[in-house]
């Protein structure tokens, strides 16, 4: 058995290697020491309002937008009170077992709810606040708030619900409201640097006026500060105090008021109007807009519409598929953003440019029979037999294809052109909306820049009956029609009327606007003499109230009212086909009905365009909605005028039986 025997040489080899590790050992110290000291000296105070702020929560407060009202003051859209529901995710322990606690109060299936937080987790990581359902009823309140303590991340939050009382009327125009996307933050914090500020979670508007107006009617969100515990859920305990101070909440400013130049009772007569008939046991495809004659709107109607609604409230996917397969594309807006050929109703401005160019005068008879060559193509007329030989007024009146196809030969497209753009035709009307587009007045100069082929002599024709390449949206016939019935005033539609703040004060105010006007000297040389509107006017009059108009069948007592019925084509037919019945034709073969007119035909007012797409004639597709229009008009704001017409017609009936009694 050997016996270990110290070496005193053998430890002083390890005592630099003890001395070092002793060294470490105290410069570890040294440095926990030093980090001790930091945090409890210098950053003492700093980390004491990081810890006291760890355990409060602030929740931002939504301002209610600003109303949108009509010009008598009636609400057109509002505010609504209502709760949500809101889920923190980086909070939730287990998903699986929360959505199925939560899913079957809210109506969703547990695994939509799972989606919906991967979904906001990936997207917006673990903090960001995920809105699952708005405007809860008070059962899904009461039920949510039982398990509320019991499940982590969970919140029941007061909102503010934004309310469209008049529905699908008028959707288009007003637009709706959504959560901000994440993609849209930086470019509305761009948009509206320096006055707005948006973070995840806000409610925006998507579109229409609600999208125009979010500068002003947006307002200043509020904050609320609430104690929380480590699962985030809200501490029943007195507010905190930091340094001393209360934290005090901010109220929210309620955003202003849009006084908007729409007329309620017009806008809801127009609707019901527009819905009384139509194709195939639906309301009618298409639109309507009213204006006064200074360029206000008095009323916005696009159908098939939507319900504004739904999105206030977290639109369902199945309600979002049917919105956007619909093939009549409810969520266009008609009025500014789908342009289509104006048929005949494009004639009364082919007359202004063949008038004022000496082609013809108001007593020039020109011969129109059913079908017209053009080399050795023909052109046939609506009429089989034809009108015969007519005036211009009669060829306005009976609505005459072969007289506009010899305007259009005579003219050529870029003298037409000259006259008809700077009525409206081609361009954009600057609305306050976004999206709108011009459609197309064409010239020889466009056909070339744009097809890449020089343009034929033959279709100077179709362009003469608001055919071939020519497309209008039902706003720029209202400004083209307005110029004649106004005797050459191009003006610029609007529909913001005023902003309004919560005491009532007027932050900016519209006013009307003349945009040309067409009796002075334009920059490509042309003026419109107001001879030559009275020509046209007086044309159009004959429509509306002429022996053989076609729009005669319709009246307003009291009022005469003046304008062009059109039927544009939505494709082309052989000769065989061309007179046969269009309502025997399936639907998408169908011609579009336009009305396009204004009142009184002596002292006009207010214009009205309508767009009655597949219903086969305007006469039967727009007169009849214009009438209904004009009647809710000159009720409202001239009831003497209908109530003496009716009365005094009574009075005729009466003496017209005396004296047939008297002969008898």
């Amino acid at each position: 058995m050997s016996t270990y025997v110290s070496n005193p040489d053998e430890a002083k080899e390890y005592q630099s290697r003890y001395r070092l590790f002793y060294i470490l050992i105290a410069f570890t110290f040294s440095i926990f020491t030093m980090r001790l000291w930091y945090l409890q000296i210098i950053s003492g105070n700093e980390l004491r309002e990081f810890s006291e702020k760890n355990r409060i929560k602030q929740n931002k407060i939504t301002a209610p937008r600003g109303l949108m009202l009509d010009r008598d003051g009636k609400v057109l859209v509002e505010n609504l009170p209502g709760f949500e529901v809101l889920l923190t995710p980086q909070y939730i322990e287990d998903l699986q077992a929360l959505a199925g606690t939560i899913g079957p109060i809210l109506g969703m299936e547990p695994e939509k709810v799972v989606q919906k937080v991967q979904k906001s987790r990936k997207q917006n990581g673990p903090f960001a606040q995920i809105r699952l359902k708005e405007n809860l009823s008070r059962e899904e309140v009461f039920r949510l708030k039982r398990v509320r303590l019991d499940t982590p991340g969970l919140e029941i939050r007061e909102s503010i619900v934004r309310y469209y009382p008049l529905k699908e009327n008028g959707a288009q125009l007003y637009g709706y409201v959504g959560e901000i996307s994440k993609r849209q933050i930086p470019i509305f914090n761009d948009l509206y640097k320096g006055f707005l500020k948006f973070d995840q979670g806000d409610i925006v508007g998507k579109s229409g006026l609600e999208e125009t107006l979010e500068r002003d009617i947006r307002g200043t969100d509020g904050i609320s500060f609430i104690q929380v515990d480590a699962h985030g859920r809200e501490a029943v305990t007195q507010t905190p105090n930091i340094y001393g101070e209360q934290i005090r909440d901010q109220v929210p400013v309620h955003g202003n008021n849009a006084v908007l130049t729409i007329d309620r009772d017009i806008q809801e007569a127009a609707y019901k109007a527009f819905n009384v008939t139509g194709v195939d046991n639906r309301g009618h495809i298409g639109g309507i807009m009213v204006m006064k004659t200074n360029g206000e709107v008095l009323a916005w109607v696009s159908a098939p519409s939507f319900d504004p609604n739904e999105f206030s409230t977290g639109i369902s996917p199945q309600t979002w598929s049917r919105l956007i397969n619909d093939p009549f594309k409810p969520l266009r807006n008609k009025i500014i953003q789908d342009h289509n050929p104006p048929g005949s109703t494009f004639k009364p401005l082919v007359a202004v440019a063949a008038l004022s160019e000496k082609v013809i005068t108001p007593s020039t008879i020109v011969a129109a029979p059913g079908v017209f060559y053009f080399g050795r193509r023909p052109y046939h007329d609506a009429l089989k037999q034809g009108h015969g030989n007519i005036t211009v007024y009669q060829a306005i009146e009976e609505s005459s294809n072969v007289f506009f196809y010899k305007m259009g030969i005579a003219l050529g497209v870029d003298k037409m052109y000259d006259y008809i753009y700077p009525m409206g035709i081609g361009q954009k009307t600057g609305i306050e909306l976004s999206r709108e587009v011009s459609g197309i007045m064409p010239n020889s100069a466009w056909k070339k820049a744009t097809v890449g082929e020089e343009w034929q002599p033959g279709e100077n024709l179709s362009t003469a009956i608001g055919q071939g390449f020519v497309t209008v949206t039902p706003i720029s016939m209202a400004i083209a029609y307005n110029a004649i019935a106004t005797e050459g005033k191009v003006v610029k539609p609007f529909i913001i009327r005023k902003i309004l703040d919560q005491d009532g004060k007027v932050l900016r105010e519209n006013f009307p606007q003349v945009v040309r006007d067409l009796q002075q000297p334009q920059p490509n040389g042309i003026k419109i003499t107001p001879e030559t509107f009275k020509v046209v006017k007086e044309g159009m009059r004959l429509v509306a109230n002429g022996n053989k108009g076609t729009a005669r069948y319709w009246k307003v007592p009291g009022v005469e009212f003046a304008g062009k019925t059109g039927t544009a084509q939505v494709m082309g037919f052989s000769a065989d086909q061309i007179h046969a019945s269009c309502t025997a034709r399936p639907m998408h073969m169908r011609h579009h009905g336009w009305f396009v007119s204004y009142a009184p035909a002596e002292n006009p007012e207010i214009v009205v365009a309508i767009l009655a797409e597949h219903s086969c004639h305007g006469n039967t597709g727009g007169v009849p909605i214009a009438r209904d229009i004009y009647n809710a008009y000159f009720q409202k704001y001239h009831p003497d005028i209908i109530a003496n017409a009716i009365k005094n017609k009574g009075v005729k009936k009466k003496v017209e039986a005396a004296t047939t009694s008297e002969g008898e």
